[in-house]
């Protein structure tokens, strides 16, 4: 297989992934529907930079110690679990009333956003899992490991900022509605109840 056909196969299987509703897409859309637009992106970016780590450490063989070492996995899954849960009752107990600041408060902006969005990727053990398993076999035989394996998750990362500039529009068009009171209690609630399900079920997985 040559480098330019795994780079097309290896974007349509991860653009499927991109494209399925999960718990990044649920922080974008509430970040940003809440006209933290610089927080939803320092979401975005954290994310991306989640990603761009574990595809990093795959293509170097560090991830493959998640498979290799139950002890390693259970460390990240529980630390995972525990901060999702963690993220998800925040968000459930926010009264969601009130004016906010344009940008989120002032310890809310990009960095904060960043941070938040690169934890939620990197204490998820399953992203580092589905590298381990996917990205060596779209690697061609004779390339360099390393930077094949890195230029491929470019290839996902720059997929999932296209999908996040498609996010960021859905939520601002629907801002208006959110001004009302009710509207972001409503948001908070069904967002946090779908993060605190994210940790549960990452706890109780196998």
């Amino acid at each position: 297989m040559e480098m330019t056909t795994a780079l097309w196969s290896f974007a349509l299987v991860v653009g499927l992934l991109t494209l399925t509703p999960g718990l990044d897409t649920a922080l974008v859309l509430r970040t940003s529907a809440l006209g933290h637009r610089r927080q939803a992106w320092g979401v975005v970016l954290g994310i991306q930079t989640g990603t761009l780590i574990w595809g990093t450490l795959t293509s170097a063989g560090v991830t493959a110690l998640l498979t290799a070492s139950q002890v390693a996995y259970e460390v990240v899954r529980w630390a995972g679990a525990a901060y999702l849960v963690w993220l998800g009752v925040g968000m459930l107990r926010s009264r969601g009333g009130g004016a906010e600041p344009e940008e989120g408060p002032a310890d809310g902006g990009l960095v904060y956003g960043w941070r938040r969005g690169t934890l939620t990727n990197l204490l998820n053990p399953k992203v580092g899992v589905f590298y381990v398993a996917v990205l060596p076999q779209f690697i061609p035989a004779g390339a360099p490991h390393f930077a094949a394996g890195v230029a491929l998750t470019c290839v996902h990362v720059v997929e999932g900022l296209l999908w996040s500039v498609v996010l960021v529009g859905f939520a601002q068009a629907v801002r208006g509605w959110l001004r009302r009171p009710a509207a972001r209690r409503l948001l908070d609630r069904v967002t946090g109840a779908v993060v605190v399900g994210f940790g549960l079920k990452l706890a109780l997985s196998d």
